[in-house]
């Protein structure tokens, strides 16, 4: 079906002008709820999500729109991945924690869903204004140019830099896993934001990037952005990331061959 990008990309900047901005840096307490143990949502992502979740149903009627906060209301909206042709996915606000703590390492994203697969993304980042998109078998753009990831050469874990989010590893992992940091040049925890991690990767800030759980508005525009940039998003057993599946880890690269050199420091014996 075809998607007019930029008209998805205003939407998203709209959202971000009118609903998030206003708030950065200026949340009252009773703004911030903790929806799950250590995790908070705002007035700002509420709003946001209604906001972007309307226009996009405007968009393409009919067609459902799986929302962060939507699911944490009503956990069955999830479903829609696989039981839909077609699906819109809504990360209204990435970053949550970082933008009530002042942080400006926030995005809004937003991804479309076609039979378990994802075939177009957005991501906009306010703090710099810079748009992502990614169609498809079409490539990656951002502001007019097209993204091509620039891997490390040679490819060397030594002169690799990365980032593990390694609060979501499990014991069994962080204890195998940690030793073997230092076999790269550095590895840190990152930026706390998909929206940043995944053009990290394409622009050669970062060379690899370890994720453990997965939800799909937090991967499924930046997936989509990374590969179609010549970069690698697998799970560990080498396959390809899908919305859709509930699984654990995902190893992206900017190279099949950086992505196979990390993986055989973390996971190999």
């Amino acid at each position: 079906m075809p998607i007019d990008m930029d008209v998805v990309s205003s939407i998203l900047r709209e959202a971000a002008i009118t609903s998030i901005v206003p708030r950065f840096r200026t949340l009252a307490d009773h703004e911030i709820e903790e929806k799950t143990p250590g995790e908070v949502v705002t007035i700002a992502d509420r709003e946001a999500e209604a906001f972007i979740s309307s226009r996009l149903r405007d968009l393409l009627p009919g067609v459902p729109v799986v929302g962060e906060e939507a699911v944490g209301d009503d956990p069955a909206l999830i479903d829609a991945l696989h039981s839909e042709p077609l699906a819109w996915l809504v990360d209204p606000l990435d970053g949550t924690a970082n933008f009530t703590d002042g942080n400006p390492h926030w995005a809004v994203m937003a991804a479309l869903v076609q039979r378990g697969e994802t075939v177009a993304s957005w991501i906009y980042r306010h703090t710099d204004d810079r748009l992502f998109q990614a169609e498809r078998g079409s490539g990656a753009w951002s502001e007019g140019v097209r993204l091509c990831c620039q891997g490390v050469s040679p490819v060397d874990p030594t002169s690799m830099r990365g980032a593990v989010l390694a609060r979501f590893l499990r014991d069994d992992e962080r204890s195998r896993m940690t030793p073997r940091f230092g076999d790269f040049a550095s590895v840190t925890s990152g930026y706390s934001c998909a929206g940043y991690e995944y053009p990290a990767i394409i622009d050669g800030s970062q060379d690899f990037a370890l994720f453990q759980r997965l939800l799909p508005w937090d991967h499924a525009p930046g997936t989509l952005l990374l590969t179609e940039a010549g970069g690698v998003a697998r799970h560990p057993d080498g396959k390809a990331f899908q919305p859709d599946a509930r699984r654990r880890g995902l190893l992206l690269a900017s190279s099949q061959r950086v992505w196979d050199a990390v993986h055989g420091v973390l996971y190999g014996v």
